[in-house]
Formats: C-alpha cells, sequence, structure tokens
C-alpha cells in the first residue's frame, strides 16, 4: 500500500439520515428507520450519524444489535444549541445533550456534532432573532460552547465539533474564523460541512490550510451554484431551499469534494467524512440510488 492509499485509509467515510430526507425524529414524510439502516448499508457504508435524537432507537442495546447486524457503527451524535442567549439557557442544553452524548458514547463514537440554533426557522421561514449577534452575545457562544467541550469531554468523554450551518450565526467565513480565533483549540474543534460553507460564501479547501488544527470531522456536502444564486438573491430561507434542490449530488455541484478530500489529507489525520445531502422532503426511492452513486463517486476521489 502506498502511503497516499495508508493517508486516505484513515479518513472514514460515512452517511447519515439527513441523506435519506430525515431531518425530525417522526415525520409521515421520511424513510421508516429500519429502510435506512438496510439501505445505507447496501449502499457501501460502514459508518453512521445518530440523527435528529429518536429516530433511530434510543435503547442503546436494541440499537447497537440493529447496526451490528448490518455491518454498521456508530460516528457520531448530534446537538442544537442556543448557547449565544447566555448562562440562563445552559441546564436546558445539558438537559438536551446529556441523554444524546450518553447515547453516543454508549455506540462507541467519539464525537458530538454541535450545531448553533437558526436565527430564522428552518421550515415556514420565520425570522426568530436578528441575524447578526451583538459582542456580549458573541462572548457568551464562545465562553459556553467552550464549557460544553469541557463537560461533554469529561463525562462522556466526547469530543464536540461545531457545525457551521446556513441560517445560523456560525455561517460564513467572516464567522467561522471569528469562532474559532475565540475559543480554545484544546475544547472546541470545526464539523466542516463543505455544502454548508460553499452556501454562504465560504472556501472548504481554504478553511483546511488555514485552521487544519481545528478541522476535526467532516460531512461531505454539494450545492447547486445556479439554484444558490436564486435563494441568495432573493433571501430565501435554508428549508424552502433544500425543498428546491440547492443541495444536490455530487460531482454536480460545488465544492469539487476531490480538492476537499486532499486537503483534509495533508492534515495527516484520521477524519470522518460523512455524506449529507439535504433532501427533506423526498420520495422515499429517490435516496438509496443517489447514496450508491455518491459511494461510487468517492472511491474514484481516493476515499
Amino acid at each position: 500500500m502506498t502511503s497516499s492509499a495508508a493517508t486516505f485509509n484513515r479518513i472514514r467515510i460515512g452517511s447519515a439520515p439527513d441523506s435519506w430526507g430525515v431531518w425530525f425524529p417522526d415525520d409521515p414524510r421520511q424513510v421508516p428507520w429500519r429502510r435506512f439502516l438496510d439501505e445505507v448499508a447496501l449502499a457501501g457504508y460502514e459508518w453512521i450519524e445518530l440523527g435528529p435524537y429518536g429516530y433511530l432507537p434510543t435503547d442503546p442495546a436494541r440499537l447497537a444489535e440493529e447496526t451490528s447486524s448490518r455491518g454498521l457503527r456508530v460516528s457520531a451524535g448530534t446537538v442544537f444549541t442556543g448557547l449565544h442567549h447566555g448562562p440562563a439557557v445552559w441546564e436546558r442544553t445539558w438537559a438536551h445533550v446529556a441523554g444524546i452524548a450518553a447515547l453516543t458514547r454508549a455506540m462507541g463514537a467519539d464525537h458530538l456534532v454541535v450545531i448553533p440554533s437558526f436565527w430564522r426557522d428552518d421550515r415556514t421561514g420565520e425570522v426568530l432573532e436578528d441575524r447578526n449577534l451583538t459582542p456580549g452575545q458573541w462572548r457568551h457562544l464562545c465562553r459556553l460552547t467552550e464549557r460544553l467541550g469541557r463537560e461533554v469531554g469529561d463525562r462522556f468523554g466526547l469530543r464536540i465539533v461545531v457545525h457551521p450551518h446556513a441560517d445560523t450565526h456560525i455561517d460564513s467565513e467572516e464567522n467561522v474564523s471569528r469562532f474559532l480565533d475565540a475559543t480554545d483549540a484544546d475544547l472546541v474543534s470545526l464539523c466542516l460541512d463543505t455544502g454548508h460553507y460553499a452556501y454562504c460564501g465560504g472556501d472548504s479547501v481554504k478553511l483546511i490550510e488555514t485552521y487544519g488544527e481545528r478541522i476535526g470531522y467532516l460531512h461531505l456536502k454539494q450545492v447547486d451554484p445556479e439554484i444558490l444564486a436564486d435563494v441568495v438573491a432573493n433571501e430565501v430561507p435554508f428549508g424552502p431551499a433544500v425543498a428546491r434542490g440547492v443541495m444536490c449530488e455530487p460531482p454536480a455541484g460545488v465544492p469539487a469534494l476531490g480538492p476537499v478530500l486532499a486537503a483534509a489529507r495533508r492534515l495527516d489525520a484520521e477524519l470522518f467524512a460523512i455524506v449529507e445531502q439535504d433532501m427533506y422532503p423526498c420520495p422515499p426511492d429517490r435516496p438509496f440510488p443517489i447514496a450508491e452513486r455518491t459511494r461510487r463517486f468517492l472511491r474514484s476521489c481516493g476515499a
């Protein structure tokens, strides 16, 4: 095995319920969880995320049986936070985080993906708060995220990876850089979602090259540049933008994933790279063929 191939093997490819159109614990328009597990394994993936808490079984023994019987392992859980609101939300946030972190740890995973709260509703587009944080809110966000990293590490042995996301306060190159510069690298790493970062105008390769030591996890995703241009011009909220197909099947969109994986490879670090093609809502027969083609495409990129 060449050294290049050996390094690529340190990037572990997986997928997630998101790629099957799953955004919520229970929604009649979503693929049932057993079908997701069956199809993600058939598509050639070995790693999955938990997705929205409650979509997959939350009993660790049952979930371990369901995943292991299909040759699957869990890479991470996901939590949503609004830590810019300050100490008043800490107890409520921790109550949400602790159960998910416990299941994540029980499944043998090491990462907890942390998504900031939305400033506008991802279903309805209703504006919930100002899209720009005050200096005080930035301080709350950074200090409490560090606290979350410390608590999750101490209590559950997990590493938090914060996910820049469209329609949140950690989105653009400017805001991602501001957040990373203001937080402790020992406590807070980044989940770089290539699609969301491109959606918000960022360059994933540049981010990896600039903040390589902070990249703890990857989500592989592409955006359709023509649909994105219309979304940006008309200030379309994220949920309706997804329904329009702004997140598209690789390799049809941007960023090019080959250079992203090459930049990640140069970090010489073990990383998960989880495919996430937002498709909520979608016909139940649509995700599996896309997942199969995407897995073949990533193999062609050496992953």
